[in-house]
């Protein structure tokens, strides 16, 4: 038995832990956090006090072991200047295996690193270049780092907040109250800061700053200094010795401005602290935290859903030589179903390759209908790229495997995946980094040409024909002719712009979808405003039940583009729209890609925005992949819904051009070479017509289930009365007889006075 005295003592012993626990609890909550496991907080009070100082800047506290940091080095030294930041393996789970130097070695490098240094971090780089080390960005431009996590010493407004400070976030046209771009102080005085929580223990190696994304006002902040905390009240400056250390920033609004570490620091929380601002504006930036999180052999820092791949692909950016050599490694593992062809060249001589993934690859099958992917017409949009080069690899492993649903596509579609449109545009991002390129370096074409955007107009030319009621009797409602003026050698038109023309107009492709990056939305046509001078208003084709469907299939299949709790990447939500839009409600466009192969090919095309960031660290790739791994798929597998079938004539020879048309939809689709067709379609009974120059014209109803699969749609034609006639008088070499209608009428009344033809 246990002294009644000594039970009371253990229970107040016990009463008091579990108030001291729940105090702590509470405090960590009123500091703005969302509510996570228990264990996080018992964790953070049991290790903060082995941690409970800061370590300075004159002490690195952790690093890469002499192997690995000598494999760091080695690969670096491979990879042209510039170009450094991509090509690092940063994955987490290598991060967080990285082991801690001994004491004596952390003893051996502060004392090298105590030299007399200038007071300019950017003066005094050099000096550190044997100790430097660098992790990937934390997140605040991917949104893993939530608005939680991010606090400020004051703000403007709501909407120039401390949740808006992101990297290359962008700024609403009108720039309201509630989207603006960028963290922007009350008041502008060096006692303001930006803060960022990690939630954990990380080492800390460098900042990334921006001023505000405007149009109207011109701010930034051109010097900082950054601190660092385990608690959040006592705050620790860099420094170089004994000296604060003032990072330089920016000189402009938008280019990033990258601040190395000396040395790194370990620490939970990290500031930056503006310390002057250009003159004619205020205290605002966007900011890039660059760090590595501790090791955390018992995991109780878990991510909550975090997302980790199985497939053994090559997850880093690749150079335009790399992407080639890629290629063809998929193709050496694959020979029987790839083949790499190019569509032309870009502006600097660079082709433009494309694989091809079929059973039979070169040739075009009869009844078997042709996809394609494109991705980079925006050169900075690298996600979209790279997701191709990944879904190639793929393919080509899961066939090898004997994927059967892989194998299906393979065996029943022609695939065609064009990774790069604009390779010069994306070389220059390329050489600078993922996150030194900013929001638009290389999104243009050499000669300065947005590719996504410069096809021909050819909205315009159908809503004047529709207006004059030219359509269907003067002017088609589908297949418009290019503007003689476009093809013109001296017209405003890209090289690589002419190439995908050519390649479109070559490939009967019925569906497609061009990767673009900035955004989580699909979008699809029509992307011109019919009301002149009008920005944004819907602007539906006939095919719009058709589109929705499609840009659906793929935004409910991705893993965060319908997600109503995820955060906005800038100023829209379209996660209330179910992650699609008409692409006119968005903002118009005139020329699009969309729009031109809709109305110059049969092909249906889309946009899919990928991701928030256009230019992700390398090391956030596989994530990215698993995020649109099942609906890059499940977007290929919507070419087999609809009708399909081939147009003959009485002797079964296959009509090219024959016209399809549905009843009550005002769009048509033509034939390809050997007579075959498919016309994409939801569920439904349709009537549909089958008709060709100098055939008679036939309908029947052909019935779209909901499984999978294109319903079979035939159609036999027979010649004309007329054309019979006019083919016999060709094969014989006669021609019929056209009298001028004055000549015919003058002949009557002479016959007549001649008694000719009168009873």
């Amino acid at each position: 038995m246990i002294p009644r005295v000594m039970r009371r003592q253990r229970l107040s012993l016990l009463t008091l832990f579990t108030l001291l626990g729940l105090l702590a609890g509470l405090a960590d909550l009123s500091h703005g956090y969302a509510a996570e496991d228990e264990d996080y907080y018992m964790q953070e009070l049991l290790t903060r006090e082995q941690y409970n100082k800061v370590q300075g800047a004159e002490e690195p506290v952790a690093s890469v072991s002499d192997r690995q940091e000598h494999q760091r080095q080695t690969s670096a030294k491979k990879v042209p200047k510039g170009k450094a930041d991509n090509r690092r393996t940063t994955d987490k789970t290598n991060t967080e295996e990285k082991s801690v130097k001994t004491a004596t070695k952390k003893t051996e490098k502060s004392k090298k690193s105590s030299l007399k240094t200038p007071n300019s971090i950017s003066e005094g780089e050099g000096q550190y270049d044997s100790i430097k080390e660098e992790c990937p960005p934390m997140g605040l431009e991917t949104l893993k780092i939530d608005d939680f996590q991010l606090h400020a010493s004051t703000m403007k407004r709501y909407g120039l907040g401390a949740h808006r400070g992101r990297l290359n976030i962008q700024a609403g046209l009108y720039e309201d109250d509630l989207y603006d771009g960028s963290w922007c102080a009350g008041r502008d005085d060096p006692l303001q800061w930006f803060e960022v929580d990690a939630r954990r223990l990380t080492k800390f190696t460098g900042v990334i700053t921006q001023g505000r994304s405007s149009l109207w006002s011109s701010d930034w902040v051109t010097s900082y200094k950054v601190m660092v905390s385990n608690d959040s009240h006592t705050w620790i400056t860099l420094k170089n010795e004994s000296e604060d250390l003032i990072f330089i920033g920016n000189r402009e609004k938008e280019i990033p401005v990258r601040n190395i570490f000396p040395v790194p620091v370990v620490a939970r929380y990290i500031r930056v602290n503006p310390r002057s601002w250009f003159n004619s504006g205020s205290i605002c930036m966007r900011v890039e935290i660059l760090g590595c999180p501790m090791p955390d052999p018992n995991n109780y820092y878990h991510r909550r859903n975090e997302v980790t791949t199985t497939d053994n692909l090559d997850f880093r950016h690749h150079s335009y030589k790399d992407m080639r050599q890629l290629m063809k490694v998929v193709n050496e593992m694959c020979p029987n179903v790839t083949r790499i062809y190019n569509i032309g060249k870009s502006h600097n001589g660079l082709k433009m390759y494309a694989i091809e993934i079929s059973d039979n690859p070169g040739e075009h099958e009869v009844g078997e209908p042709e996809f394609r992917y494109t991705a980079g017409s925006h050169g900075n949009e690298v996600l979209g790229r790279e997701l191709l080069l990944l879904l190639m690899q793929f393919m080509c492993l899961e066939y090898l495997s004997g994927n059967p649903r892989i194998r299906h596509l393979v065996e029943e579609t022609r695939i065609h995946l064009l990774p790069s449109v604009n390779p010069d545009g994306y070389e220059k991002a390329f050489e600078v980094g993922s996150e030194l390129s900013g929001w638009s370096l290389g999104r243009w074409s050499q000669d300065g040409i947005d590719i996504h955007q410069n096809f021909p107009d050819l909205n315009s030319i159908l809503w004047e024909a529709e207006a004059k009621k030219w359509v269907p009797r003067k002017r088609f409602n589908h297949h418009i002719s290019i503007p003689e003026w476009y093809q013109l050698k001296n017209a405003t038109v890209a090289v690589e712009t002419r190439a995908l023309i050519s390649w479109m107009e070559k490939m009967p492709f019925v569906l497609g979808g061009n990767l673009q990056g900035g955004e989580l939305v699909v979008t699809f046509p029509y992307d011109r405003t019919r009301s002149q001078g009008v920005t944004r208003e819907p602007t539906p084709t006939p095919d719009d039940h058709v589109f929705r469907w499609l840009a659906f299939s793929y935004a409910s299949t991705h893993r965060l583009m319908t997600d109503a709790n995820r955060r906005v990447c800038h100023t829209e939500d379209f996660a209330k729209e179910d992650g699609t839009i008409n692409g006119a409600s968005w903002h118009t466009v005139a020329g699009s890609m969309n729009d031109f192969s809709f109305l110059h090919t049969n092909c249906f095309e889309l946009s899919m925005y990928v991701g928030c960031d256009k230019f992700p660290h390398e090391s956030e790739l596989p994530e990215e992949w698993e995020n649109n791994r099942e609906s890059l798929l499940v977007f290929m597998e919507q070419v087999h819904r609809g009708i399909k079938g081939v147009v003959r004539d009485l002797q079964g020879r296959g009509i090219a051009n024959a016209i399809i048309s549905i009843e009550g939809i005002n769009h048509d689709i033509r034939s390809a070479a050997d007579g075959d067709y498919w016309r994409l379609l939801n569920p439904g009974e349709y009537r549909v017509t089958a008709r060709a120059d100098g055939y008679s014209l036939t309908s029947k109803k052909c019935e779209v289930g909901y499984e999978m699969g294109a319903t079979r749609c035939d159609f036999t034609i027979g010649r004309t009365n007329l054309s019979r006639i006019k083919e016999i008088m060709e094969k014989f070499n006669k021609q019929p007889i056209k009298l001028p209608v004055r000549q015919i009428q003058a002949r009557r009344p002479r016959k007549r006075r001649l008694g000719i033809g009168t009873t």
